[in-house]
This record gives C-alpha cells, sequence and structure tokens, in this order.
C-alpha cells in the first residue's frame, strides 16, 4: 500500500503529475480521504465479505425454476463482477451477495443490514436501488433503474441479468417467455450496460443473439418435422 505524506498541495506539477499515474495506470485508486493509492490485490485482501455472506445464505431456501437457488445466483453475481475486474468496489461486491434478498424474502431486517458494518447504510441503499417495488410493473421498474439508478445500480443490475441470461433455458421457460425476456434485456438493460460498462454491451449482445439463435434453430426444426 503507498500512503503519501506531506504530499504538496494539489496545484502541484508533482501532486497533478502522480494523480494522472494513478488514475490512468489501471492498478490503482486515489482514495482522498485516506491519501493512498489502493491496488486490486490490496483491495481484495482488506475486502471483508463473510458478514454478507451470511446473510445471504437465507436464500438458500429460495428454488430457482432452473434448478440450484438464490444464494447460488448471488455468487453467480458476485462472480460476474470479480470477472470485470470491480475488485475495488466493496459496496457494489456486498450488495451483490444480497441483491435479492428483499424481492425474495420481504420479511428481511433491512435496519438491520444497514449495521452489518461501516458501508452497510451504502450497501442497502444500493440493494433497494435495484429492488422492484410491490405491485411495480417489471418494465417500470427496468425503466426506472435505467432512468434514475446510479452506475452502481447500472452494473449490478447488468452482472444480474448476465447471470440470469445465462441459466435461460427451453426446459424450464416456454419459447414465448424466452423471446419477451430477451426483447426486455435489450431495451432496458442493454442501454445500461451502454452507460456503464462496453465490455457487458458485447456480452450482453452476445447473449441475446445466441439465445434467439438457438430459439430459431429450434423451432425451424419443430417446423420440419
Amino acid at each position: 500500500m503507498l500512503v503519501i505524506e506531506n504530499c504538496p498541495g494539489r496545484g502541484s506539477f508533482f501532486f497533478a503529475r502522480f494523480l494522472y499515474f494513478s488514475f490512468n495506470a489501471g492498478f490503482c485508486r486515489f482514495d482522498w480521504s485516506k491519501s493512498r493509492c489502493m491496488n486490486d490485490h490490496d483491495a481484495l485482501r482488506n475486502l471483508v465479505l463473510a458478514p454478507y455472506i451470511f446473510k445471504a445464505t437465507a436464500l438458500i431456501g429460495v428454488s430457482r425454476r432452473v434448478g440450484g437457488n438464490q444464494f447460488r445466483h448471488a455468487f453467480s453475481t458476485l462472480g460476474i463482477l470479480f470477472d470485470y475486474k470491480y475488485f475495488q468496489d466493496s459496496i457494489l461486491l456486498k450488495a451483490s451477495l444480497i441483491h435479492d434478498l428483499l424481492e425474495d424474502l420481504p420479511e428481511t431486517e433491512i435496519e438491520e443490514i444497514r449495521y452489518t458494518d461501516h458501508e452497510g447504510h451504502r450497501v442497502v441503499d444500493l440493494v433497494l436501488e435495484v429492488t422492484r417495488n410491490t405491485g411495480e410493473e417489471k418494465e417500470d421498474y427496468l425503466q426506472r433503474v435505467l432512468e434514475t439508478g446510479s452506475d452502481n445500480a447500472l452494473i449490478l443490475k447488468c452482472a444480474d441479468r448476465i447471470s440470469n441470461l445465462t441459466d435461460l433455458h427451453r426446459d424450464t421457460d416456454s419459447d414465448f417467455k424466452i423471446a419477451k425476456y430477451l426483447d426486455q434485456t435489450e431495451k432496458y438493460v442493454l442501454p445500461m450496460a451502454r452507460k456503464v460498462n462496453q465490455d457487458m454491451v458485447i456480452e450482453i449482445s452476445d447473449l441475446i443473439a445466441r439465445r434467439r439463435k438457438i430459439l430459431e434453430r429450434m423451432n425451424l426444426g419443430a417446423f420440419d418435422k
């Protein structure tokens, strides 16, 4: 960990050059509050997910149509964020583990989660951004996230949708439902990705195209019979 002590004022050439290197080197982040440059290794070493993993275990009892449970889906979403190298955003990573908790288990004591650790309030606020309100139509919910969601909310929703698209199967969902889900993803989630991560745009577009091709191929096969 690099700590700057007695560094010159922000207007100095040295400080400006240091910040340019820190922000553009691609492996560290400057923290104004603690005057330090943290790399990905340090961020992961300091990351404490255990309290949120424990909270997420409540999702073990919530099954998924494709098999498994929502606890595994939470870890899938976390893994996608790691894959996209969001190592340094602890709030985003913690929120990914419990992003479905309030929807799947409405009886969850949300105020208790706020005091899980020093970031609990911000973690809960992020989870609330991606939580569908009671009675809210799915498309209204997605439009709300697209229009008003923070960058982290958009990133989290994209990672969540990538996980869901990967789990999309014809043996558990009708062709009509799959087609509707893909259209919904293209209309709402793809624009979210365009706002925050172009690599996610590529992956989501590819997942949509691949699954549409599978539907088309299977439907043509059924017609030939």
